[in-house]
């Protein structure tokens, strides 16, 4: 499996999953570049899969369709126009023109249907988990947005995860305010601010790494814990309202 970042709007990614001369793209938000991306590698697409109803995920789908009069995969959910296969957690599909297939989780959280797509030793998560963060809760409660992570959280280490923002920097200088001892964090600012230089994307990163930096994977780490309730103010009672706490506080920060 290949995987492509095409770079869109301020910080977008539309990740375009290449064989041979075929392809499918994740999250659409734009129809120009992944259209662009497509005739300069000389590939036909033949597959569009959004994980949730933000324009900026889905505004190019329309255009793609209309010049490619490919499917169109989505959650159920959403309120996600236009879908011809509607997926929730439980569905595996086999991606059209790509020979590859892809397990559905419910993440609700970011929005009330938001879906993530596994396989292939890969998570296309959407705005649900982000390097070294997580998006905001538009839709979903903190509990809701918990148990989402948490299912992210079990896939095996080694996952790449494929988020759909370039967020990482302004991400880590908040987890080091949550967690300024964490060694591993520390190591990820440095080698993600040389790719920055580059002028290189931050993603994708690994289930492993996120488990080591992110503080919304590590609501139960000592120091997270004690940040959290230093910030509040107050002794909070487990996983969930930590995570509130920080959420609010990224919020704002």
């Amino acid at each position: 499996m290949q995987v492509h970042a095409v770079p869109a709007f301020q910080d977008n990614y539309l990740w375009v999953i290449a064989q041979g001369r075929r392809a499918a793209v994740v999250d659409p938000g734009d129809a120009a570049p992944v259209q662009r991306f497509l005739e300069a590698r000389g590939l036909e697409l033949a597959a569009i899969l959004a994980t949730h109803h933000h324009g900026d995920h889905v505004g190019g789908v329309p255009s793609l369709v209309e010049r490619w009069h490919c499917p169109v995969f989505g959650p159920a959910h959403d309120g996600v126009e236009g879908l011809d296969r509607k997926l929730a957690e439980g569905d595996r599909i086999e991606v059209p023109g790509v020979d590859l297939a892809f397990d559905v989780l419910d993440v609700p959280g970011h929005t009330a249907g938001h879906i993530a797509y596994v396989g292939n030793g890969a998570v296309f998560c959407g705005d649900t988990l982000f390097a070294c963060g997580c998006g905001r809760l538009f839709e979903g409660t903190p509990a809701q947005m918990v148990r989402s992570l948490g299912k992210l959280a079990a896939l095996p280490r080694e996952t790449r995860v494929y988020c759909a923002h370039e967020y990482t920097m302004s991400n880590i200088r908040f987890a080091q305010a949550v967690e300024p001892g964490n060694g591993s964090l520390a190591a990820r600012k440095a080698r993600d601010a040389a790719r920055r230089e580059r002028g290189e994307p931050t993603v994708p990163s690994t289930i492993g790494e996120e488990l080591e930096t992110n503080p919304f994977l590590r609501w139960d780490a000592p120091e997270v814990v004690a940040s959290a309730e230093r910030h509040a103010g107050r002794k909070l009672a487990g996983g969930v309202d930590v995570f509130t706490e920080i959420r609010e506080w990224k919020n704002r920060f």
